[in-house]
């Protein structure tokens, strides 16, 4: 035992502290990224107000804005918790990947995989699909979109903690994951279409992500990929766009209000379970898109129902 601490101390050199890795400036990327995101919303609202495209909504970007802002309340507040977990797993291996410009490839590639599969069991389990659906809820699709980032996703970290035990510089990851994110913004987009096939085929591109956001049944759960879409045509997930997109989730969700926008499928989730508890698992891991569908029918047959229901009773006895 003693001999494998010293080894371990060999090897890593140093321990890392909670302290150390707080007192490290990681917001740099997202000030520098903020009034250029910003600008460009403003620029994607004018070119679809000049050519009479209708890709904004006054109140749906004020609902997506709104969510944007809840979770960077919600990211400031649990940012000691997460960097205690990075911290742990860290400490936990007696080997590091040092701070080298090969570790950043490494650890995109790495990162990009998990991230790849973490949102694929998303939108296939009706538990971390509460996580995720509020990103797919709105009916348009712009650069304000990428703000609705649901105040729960953290949940999701438990995803990321084999990269964490890969033992990467705290620094190189945070940074990579921060790139990773706002990567994300500028494929939510309708006036960008197709770019030339080599980028197509290798990254995901506004075409791909507007595949991925649709409810048409050609379309859905398809392109998972966050920044590469080899992943997607390894796996077999990938979808070219060839129709127009649909926008919005198979369950439509008629409210502006960023608060329900965000846990209204932990609504459903947790009234379900109460009905049929003995269902619990079935229900918690179960898929989500099969689920809407259904409450759906519901809603459609309740409808005809009604209206069955009506003329039958203005018939003359």
């Amino acid at each position: 035992m003693i001999a494998l601490h010293k080894a371990r101390d060999f090897i890593k050199n140093a321990t890392l502290t909670l302290e150390g890795l707080l007192q490290l400036n990681f917001n740099t990327i997202i000030w520098i990224a903020a009034p250029i995101m910003f600008s460009l919303v403003a620029l994607e609202y004018y070119f679809s107000y000049k050519q009479q495209r209708k890709l904004y909504h006054g109140k749906d970007f004020l609902a997506s804005s709104a969510i944007g802002f809840g979770n960077l309340f919600v990211n400031a507040l649990t940012k000691v918790g997460i960097f205690y977990i990075v911290v742990v797993c860290y400490n936990l291996t007696p080997w590091t990947i040092p701070h080298t410009w090969w570790s950043y490839i490494l650890c995109f590639f790495t990162l990009d995989l998990v991230r790849y599969w973490s949102h694929r069991i998303s939108h296939k389990q009706r538990f971390w699909w509460s996580t995720h659906v509020v990103h797919h809820s709105s009916k348009f699709y712009n650069f304000s979109t990428s703000f609705r980032l649901s105040w729960v996703q953290n949940l999701k970290l438990v995803f990321f903690v084999p990269v964490f035990m890969m033992s990467f510089d705290p620094v190189v990851f945070i940074i990579v994951h921060q790139l990773e994110i706002l990567y994300q913004f500028w494929i939510h987009t309708e006036l960008i279409r197709k770019l030339p096939r080599p980028i197509e085929y290798i990254f995901v591109t506004p075409s791909h992500h507007r595949v991925h956001h649709a409810t048409n049944e050609n379309y859905i759960d398809k392109n998972f990929g966050s920044t590469l879409i080899i992943w997607d045509r390894i796996f077999g997930t990938f979808q070219e766009e060839k129709e127009q997109a649909v926008y919005g989730i198979t369950k439509p969700v008629d409210s502006f209000n960023p608060v329900y926008l965000v846990f209204h499928a932990w609504g459903d989730l947790i009234r379900d379970i109460w009905n049929r508890p003995l269902k619990t698992w079935n229900i918690l891991f179960g898929s989500p898109t099969a689920w809407e569908r259904k409450q759906v029918q519901k809603v459609e047959f309740k409808k005809k129902f009604s209206v069955a229901k009506e003329e039958y009773e203005d018939i003359p006895a």
